[in-house]
């Protein structure tokens, strides 16, 4: 009985595993389409700002 027992925890083991992997890639390709988009909302609104280097100070501001 406890080879059954211990069977049946690594089956139990890999499902876990392979359900927080399917969850973990999903929710990093919904991240991603998210910023895809955010970026392509942006972009032709002209609302992403670059930022330059002010050689006197060395600080980044925009312009």
């Amino acid at each position: 009985m406890p080879p059954f027992v211990a069977f049946a925890g690594v089956l139990g083991g890999l499902a876990v595993v392979r359900w927080a992997y399917k969850t973990a890639v999903r929710i990093n390709q919904e991240l991603e389409e998210m910023r895809l988009s955010r970026v392509t909302e942006a972009a032709p609104m002209g609302d992403i700002q670059t930022l330059k280097r002010d050689p006197v100070t060395g600080a980044y501001r925009p312009g």
